[in-house]
């Protein structure tokens, strides 16, 4: 059995510690010079999502390995450089670096007649490296493509200031003394503009629609820790979504009473922003409320109510669009544009090609990552048989229905997941001690 990780952030460094302990022979590939994903970008300078003032939003306890804690010395929630060093430190641990190809980006992953897979890389000297595998697991996340308005506002091309997606943004000090606008209220639009306001003169925060923001502590417990404990995980889905909103008209208020437009849906039916600092730094007048940019004059913005103001730079944080090159065109991206996974890891209709990492959970990733890399590691390994590709397809459907009518069906949504109930399914599926060497990986 021949396998191919790409990618050696968190995800991939959860699988090769995972395929490592099933004696699964492997071959990871990394572009980067170092592993540790986006969470090394920062201190090395390197163009993606990850920012100077990158924090976990995950506490510590949640965000580790299990097995490999982090040092005692790490705040609750560590910044990006600790992470970073973190995640080398369990490479080592784990004795992984050295199946680590680093420099090395992959060109092409296409599937042989014989059900194997052909990939094509690039090292460090340009040279195009091809191999054969029987497995490919992709685990290089899912911030690939950053996205901007398509068209941009009237006037765009004629402002007089800078526009930049929050992929090519560092640190505020960049802009000190500077008017700027962050245009989104997800997680980096908050960060960034937070950021910004200690070393800009002006942060305005154009947002279009609302949405929950929500403190990293509620009732004084980390708010992740919330989400995975017993007493919380009991509770029907209504119930929890109660509780969390009677907590948040407590804990802030509503979202109008800081300038900002009300979520048009209740909480959990979207994606949420998890942040202590921006409705402080607006309360304090340090990150001003705008709404949505409807046209752009010389050197001016002008918001949707008609309102303008100068601005030297526009850094919109709007996201990223998942963007796999390598890959066949569209996978794992089905008709309706949702991604279509099998337990959201394996591909139905293309045997080997696997995913892990390609969630989005209310919550830290870790430890739904790690059972991830663990399941597979089972089936890669033969101890665990997976569906035929109709049972697949059931699964699949029954979780993006549920998706529809929680969210309505999109590429983002169709990933989104609730951390105690996938947990639960993940592990559901680890084939006993005593059980034989073939189960059915099903629940």
């Amino acid at each position: 059995m021949s396998v191919c990780v790409i990618g050696a952030g968190l995800s991939g460094l959860a699988v090769a510690h995972a395929l490592k302990a099933r004696g699964v022979g492997f071959v990871c590939v990394e572009k980067a010079p170092d592993v540790g994903g986006i969470w090394r970008q920062p201190q090395a300078g390197e163009r993606g999502p990850g920012y100077l003032a990158l924090h976990l939003n995950s506490t510590r306890r949640l965000t580790e390995f299990s097995g490999f804690p982090m040092p005692a010395s790490y705040p609750l929630y560590p910044r990006h450089s600790d992470m970073a060093a973190y995640l080398r430190s369990f490479a080592e641990w784990a004795g992984v670096l050295d199946d680590v190809e680093l420099r090395t980006e992959v060109v092409s992953v296409e599937q042989d007649p014989d059900r194997g897979w052909t990939v094509v890389s690039r090292d460090a000297d340009g040279v195009l490296v091809t191999r054969r595998f029987d497995q490919v697991i992709v685990a290089s996340g899912h911030h690939a493509q950053p996205v901007l308005p398509d068209p941009l506002p009237p006037g765009a091309e004629d402002f007089r200031g800078r526009i930049l997606h929050s992929v090519d943004y560092r640190t505020g000090a960049e802009f000190a003394g500077r008017k700027v606008v962050v245009v989104g209220l997800g997680a980096s639009a908050v960060d960034i503009a937070a950021d910004l306001s200690r070393h800009a003169s002006r942060t305005l925060l154009s947002v279009r629609r609302g949405l929950h923001v929500i403190p990293k502590q509620l009732f004084g417990l980390p708010v992740d820790e919330i989400a995975v404990a017993p007493w919380f995980s009991a509770m029907p889905f209504a119930e929890q979504r109660q509780f969390v909103e009677t907590a948040l008209r407590v804990a802030r208020g509503r979202m109008s009473d800081y300038g900002l437009p009300e979520p048009d849906h209740p909480v959990f039916s979207s994606a949420v922003t998890i942040s202590d600092e921006i409705l402080s730094r607006i309360r304090h007048g340090m990150v001003v409320p705008r709404p949505a940019i409807a046209s752009f004059d010389g050197d001016r913005v002008v918001f949707a109510d008609g309102t303008a103001e100068e601005a030297d730079a526009v850094v919109y944080c709007t996201g990223y669009r998942m963007h796999f090159p390598f890959l066949p065109e569209g996978c794992p991206r089905g008709p309706r544009g949702a991604v279509e996974l099998y337990r959201r890891v394996v591909s139905p209709d293309r045997p080997g090609l696997h995913f892990v990492g390609l969630i989005r959970p209310v919550g830290s990733i870790t430890r739904l990552v790690e059972a991830q890399a663990r399941w597979l590691a089972e089936v890669v390994s033969g101890k665990a048989a997976l569906p035929s590709e109709e049972g697949m397809r059931e699964e699949i459907d029954a979780h993006l229905t549920g998706i529809d009518a929680r969210y309505g069906l999109s590429e983002g949504s169709s990933v989104q997941v609730d951390v105690g109930s996938y947990l639960r399914d993940l592990e559901g599926l680890l084939p006993s001690p005593e059980a034989g060497e073939h189960l059915p990986a099903t629940r």
